[in-house]
């Protein structure tokens, strides 16, 4: 089932599949974060992904939650934008070879998928309260709210844990 096809007909069919997209999207990330974390130098980078990396596999408990709520198993349906943006992520990884870059490129990529999230939460809040659907819709605003802080510590990193500044005086 993807988008705009014929499967897709009610504003709960959009739902369904905007979470199993989401579904889709935090199992890859957890696949992805323990490679950025082993790529990572800066010690507070590490940390912000470690602890995201917990915070995620919680998130999923929650969206399990979210598909019991709809009386449906919880399921992921392929999602060629997160597949994109750690494609992307592992090949940025691939050339650089300047560690503070490197760092600095993590927090890019990894505030590309941060934004991603934010905005399928978004939409999915929006849709499951027009629905009428308000535990889907406290779970989902808990893990935007989630999502929001981990793209504001990311900025933290970046601009005042020394990344970006590391990384621009590098050779």
């Amino acid at each position: 089932m993807g988008f705009f096809t014929k499967d897709l007909k009610t504003m709960d069919d959009l739902l369904l599949h905007g979470l199993q997209d989401i579904y889709y999207s935090e199992q890859q990330i957890i696949k992805a974060l323990p490679k950025m974390i082993e790529k990572a130098t800066n010690r507070d980078l590490v940390a912000g992904l470690k602890n995201h990396l917990e915070e995620t596999n919680k998130q999923i408990e929650r969206l399990e939650k979210a598909f019991e709520k709809l009386g449906k198993g919880p399921s992921g349906t392929q999602c060629p934008a997160i597949d994109g943006l750690i494609k992307e992520a592992n090949e940025t990884a691939g050339e650089i070879e300047d560690k503070t870059v490197l760092d600095a490129a993590i927090v890019a990529n990894a505030q590309a998928v941060e934004h991603y999230e934010i905005c399928r939460y978004g939409t999915l809040i929006a849709w499951a309260e027009e629905l009428g659907h308000d535990d889907i819709v406290r779970f989902l605003t808990t893990k935007l709210n989630e999502e929001k802080a981990a793209n504001t510590k990311l900025n933290t990193v970046a601009l005042r844990k020394g990344v970006n500044k590391k990384a621009s005086t590098a050779a």
